[in-house]
């Protein structure tokens, strides 16, 4: 064991190109699929924190069941879909960088979502009245409470990106862990530990620890700050 940890992390201090390669993949899979989930997700969350309209519970009771969603279920949809006799197959868009980042947006927006529903909905009530004191119209309201969840919307950005970075049912799924091409960290480690190459696996492993720990520390100083 010490002697495959002493390998792996020469590797990471040689920057092996294959390393690399799947590092950069897996930045580009989690950072575009976290930024558009946080795109789609505030201004939802911020909507049902604060609104109240008809069908906003069952808007709530569908998010929360996404939520929860298994990621193999969602990439098993997205393999139908644009699989060979899926009625997207001429999109040619399986086993591709895209289609990982579509799957994961699909899992992780309802995070973003249902993160700032809880906060909204915490401060909407006293926030609107004093923002109908002040005579502010509907944008300038919505612009004031989009500007005291600046806290919030950065923890829903690292949950989504924490849950992105670590995901591997339905990314293996659409991408199908090609070496050079799709292969992301997750999939990486569980596609080279069953080879028996447990060099490459345990430095990715080390790798996606580090970025886990950071992550969280991160979410923690926020988590304080908001409670402030």
């Amino acid at each position: 064991m010490g002697a495959s940890i002493q390998r792996a992390v020469g590797l990471i201090l040689s920057a092996d190109p294959e390393l690399l390669n799947i590092l950069a993949t897996t930045a580009r899979v989690s950072l575009t699929s976290s930024v558009i989930a946080l795109l789609l997700g505030v201004p939802l969350g911020t909507l049902l924190g604060a609104g109240r309209f008809r069908g906003r519970r069952a808007i709530l009771i569908v998010n929360r069941t996404l939520m929860g969603l298994p990621p193999v279920v969602c990439g098993l949809l997205f393999y139908m879909l644009f699989s060979g006799v899926g009625p997207f197959r001429h999109w040619k868009m399986l086993f591709t960088v895209e289609l990982m980042i579509l799957a994961q947006v699909v899992l992780i927006t309802p995070i973003v979502v249902g993160t700032m529903e809880t906060y909204v909905s915490g401060i909407a009530p006293a926030l609107e009245e004093t923002a109908k004191g002040l005579g502010f119209g509907r944008g300038k309201r919505f612009r004031l409470l989009v500007n005291e969840c600046v806290y919030p919307i950065f923890s829903a950005y690292l949950l989504a990106f924490a849950r992105a970075i670590a995901e591997v049912g339905a990314v293996s799924m659409v991408g199908g862990a090609i070496a050079w091409k799709t292969n992301v960290m997750t999939t990486a480690i569980m596609l080279y530990t069953n080879r028996g190459d447990f060099t490459l696996g345990i430095a990715l492993g080390l790798i996606l620890f580090a970025l886990s720990l950071v992550v969280n520390v991160a979410l923690s100083v926020l988590q304080r700050r908001v409670s402030r």
